[in-house]
């Protein structure tokens, strides 16, 4: 089935919400087809800084309206994105070429992280009383101020999902935000954004500007009181420095290179099922999904056999339903580098498993999940993020082996373990390096544990996303501290002399009582 042709009213009510004034456009590809899907408006350095001033002035409203206001909104929200997923999906599959299945994540993902938001906001950031200096004679609060506008930028390949991990919480903490969609993604984007203003988030809050990236994106960091930024290392890293020149904070999702340790004690049909999903799901297009495979002796045939069965089984084509295990990479570009890694491997003497061809006959940027083996570190995919359908597995003979090897990367963005022990396996995983570690599972349990922290160790960014943590990256704290007129501290030498004994005593007293 080829991607759907949406009509042009709609198509143009939603890229009429872009902020997008040059009068140009730019072609989106639909990746099921590699037809000319739209043409999107392009936003220019103006566009940023209007939409910057027309969301300063919005968010003064928005903070004053408080925390049950925004809890309200965000909760209906939360509602119509759910209510309306049947249209997003179609959405988000036609821009990205991913399947159903895995197009439904993104908005199982939305959807947790808005209700999440709305109800955690208040507690996590309602102001508290903190232990003063000297007990009764100071009393000391601490608070949070929103930053104002934060400029969000968010890639391609997972534009509902870390669009809503972004924006959400920065809205639901009180600040305005402008969003750099990239054009592949700004129809999703733009269609789930629709439901937060229908829910009643002032439009010009929440501003989408789409283009170039270092046009628009360097305005969007150089504008912003705070930056979120999701893609590659190198980008990231700019984004980083960019933003630091004027002392703006930044939280930066970058790339990585994920492992996967099979240990010898696991079911080899079971861990082989887990693995594939974990590493094909959107054609391995996603930051966490898994490139390299440590699989120990004692297992490693009888799970490779088992797991190059599974991947040579996976349904793959264009369908807009269930029927399909794998879809499409997005754009030519994911194609050649693609291609280019399996290619480099091949020629320095990988062996393919499984995969490792284009399939033309399903689309243009269709390509085989495929299985490696033999990979060794003069190869681009032996390091290289591919992120793409692409996984090399390895044969170990320990589990230090193992550990070493999965640490032996400039990326730590997320792990995984199997193991028939949890015990096992949660040992195994406190030894890795990564910001995330899922244990039986790829990247899913920790990416939907929306209550626990997300983000990356070493060259694979900085900050975290998800949890009080991905709150609090959106306030400054603020301490006010009160003397309560309960005792007048020392001004003048005759009055430290008369005191320092008593505080000395006080002192003593606190240590004693193991007070803080």
């Amino acid at each position: 089935m080829s991607a759907p042709t949406f009509a042009a009213p709609q198509t143009a009510s939603l890229v009429s919400d872009l902020t997008a004034t040059t009068g140009e456009t730019t072609p989106v590809i639909a990746p099921f087809t590699g037809e000319i899907l739209h043409q999107l408006p392009v936003s220019g350095e103006q566009d940023v800084a209007d939409a910057f001033a027309t969301a300063r002035a919005a968010q003064r409203a928005w903070r004053s309206a408080g925390f049950a206001h925004r809890r309200a909104v965000l909760l209906k929200a939360h509602d119509l994105l759910l209510d309306r997923r049947e249209e997003l999906l179609d959405i988000l599959q036609t821009e990205s070429g991913k399947t159903r299945g895995q197009a439904f994540e993104e908005i199982f993902e939305a959807a947790t992280v808005t209700r999440y938001y709305a109800v955690t906001a208040r507690s996590v950031l309602r102001t508290r009383h903190r232990r003063a200096g000297i007990p009764v004679v100071i009393s000391t609060r601490v608070g949070y101020k929103p930053k104002g506008v934060v400029g969000v930028i968010t890639p391609w390949n997972y534009p509902i999902a870390l669009s809503v991990m972004d924006v959400i919480p920065a809205l639901a903490a009180g600040n305005g935000v402008v969003q750099k969609a990239d054009n592949q993604g700004a129809l999703s984007i733009l269609a789930s954004r629709r439901a937060f203003i229908d829910a009643g988030v002032p439009a010009g809050l929440w501003g989408v500007v789409a283009g170039d990236g270092a046009t628009v994106g360097n305005a969007v960091v150089d504008r912003a009181d705070y930056v979120c930024f999701t893609g590659s290392t190198t980008t990231g890293i700019a984004v980083g420095e960019r933003a630091m020149s004027t002392l703006t904070g930044a939280s930066l999702e970058l790339g990585g290179k994920n492992p996967l340790i099979v240990l010898d004690d696991v079911s080899p049909e079971t861990a082989a099922a887990n693995a594939a999903y974990s590493v094909f799901s959107s054609m391995g297009q996603l930051c966490v999904s898994i490139e390299r495979i440590y699989a120990q002796r004692g297992v490693a045939d009888a799970f490779t056999s088992a797991f190059v069965a599974r991947t040579a089984a996976l349904r793959q084509g264009p369908a807009l339903d269930y029927t399909t295990d794998v879809g499409s990479l997005t754009s030519a570009a994911q194609l050649k580098r693609v291609q280019e890694h399996v290619d480099d491997a091949v020629a320095k003497g990988a062996t393919v498993l499984a995969g490792g061809k284009a399939r033309p006959d399903l689309g243009p940027f269709f390509f085989e999940p495929t299985v490696l083996t033999g990979v060794t570190a003069d190869m681009a995919c032996f390091a290289s993020e591919t992120f793409g359908p692409v996984v090399a597995i390895t044969v170990v003979d320990s589990e230090d082996e193992a550990i070493s090897a999965a640490n032996a990367s400039e990326f730590g963005l997320n792990a995984s373990v199997f193991s028939g022990s949890l015990s096992r396996a949660r040992r195994v995983a406190d030894r890795i390096d990564a910001g995330s570690v899922n244990i039986n599972e790829g990247y899913r349990a920790s990416f939907s544990s929306t209550d626990a922290p997300m983000g990356g160790m070493k060259q694979s960014g900085l900050g975290r996303r998800n949890g009080p943590e991905g709150l609090l990256r959106f306030v400054d704290a603020r301490t006010v501290a009160e003397s309560t007129g309960v005792l007048t501290l020392p001004r003048t030498g005759k009055e430290w002399a008369g005191m320092t004994g008593l505080m000395v005593t006080t002192l003593r007293a606190l240590k004693a009582l193991r007070v803080k």
